[in-house]
């Protein structure tokens, strides 16, 4: 299978989403502005943060200090859980557009399924969307049911759902889910937070390709067709992390990865949130 740092999947929403991002999760303001214009310096176009996080102005500075042309970097940012509801979503883009600098977002996500909120929160979303504030619209950690939900009550489909997603972590349903609906699946935590990187399958097979651990969960994420956005602050593990194209896992050792799942979630679960 043929994979590029270009490589893109289509949305449901006409618009390109590059396969490959960094995620910024948990970075602190200097080491993120620092982490992403690396990342842009060494051919990341995906950049992915949220309001919750805290650095989105960090974000902002970096894609404009890079100077790399706004509409070839490929920006999202998250509505936060206190800022869900149709009225309070119009307010909060605004927030993060002055933040990051930008007149407008690539793709702009609804963080968590918020019970009672979540449709007028989408319906907020479609609104930024018609005013040209977010060139696409979706998701992040919802489940079947809420996708469900939200897909019976609103006019448009979300482009992408983003939720945790790993060899230990294979939800399948609602990843068919997504794909039979034109919903680009997008896994975060792509190395369970680390905590399953030293797992002897994973370091086995590393020997195999001559390649980390690290690049071997990364790269069989992008192979079983998601868009990956690993985090990392540091500059070797971000180029480490972007080194995954020059190899193909093989068929058989996919499927032996395919049967590891064991539900190890290392985020915050939607599953019982109604």
């Amino acid at each position: 299978m043929k994979l590029t740092i270009e490589s893109k999947l289509n949305s449901n929403q006409n618009i390109s989403v590059p396969r490959f991002g960094l995620g910024v999760w948990k970075s602190k303001p200097k080491e993120c502005y620092e982490a992403v214009r690396y990342a842009l310096e060494i051919g990341y176009r995906h950049i992915d943060t949220a309001a919750i996080y805290g650095n989105e102005a960090d974000v902002g500075l970096a894609i404009k200090d890079s100077g790399i042309p706004r509409e070839e970097i490929f920006l999202v940012t998250k509505l936060w859980n206190a800022d869900q509801g149709y009225d309070a979503s119009l307010k909060a883009i605004d927030v993060s557009l002055k933040k990051l600098g930008t007149d407008y977002i690539d793709m702009y996500l609804i963080h968590f399924p918020v019970t009672g909120k979540r449709i007028d929160s989408f319906r907020g979303l479609q609104k930024i969307k018609e005013d040209g504030k977010t060139k696409s619209i979706g998701v992040s950690n919802f489940m079947v049911s809420h996708l469900q939900e939200l897909l019976g009550n609103t006019d448009i489909i979300p482009a992408m759902n983003q939720v945790e997603y790993h060899p230990f972590l294979q939800d399948l349903e609602l990843k068919k889910y997504c794909e039979a609906n034109g919903i680009i699946f997008e896994a975060y935590s792509p190395l369970a937070h680390g905590q399953k990187l030293e797992d002897p399958r994973v370091t086995d097979l590393a020997r195999k390709y001559n390649k980390s651990n690290a690049q071997i969960l990364i790269r069989w994420s992008l192979q079983d067709g998601n868009a990956v956005i690993p985090k990392s602050k540091s500059k070797n593990r971000i180029k480490e992390n972007s080194d995954i194209f020059d190899f193909e896992i093989e068929a058989s050792d996919m499927n032996l990865i395919s049967t590891w799942n064991e539900g190890f979630r290392t985020c915050w679960d939607p599953t019982s949130t109604p």
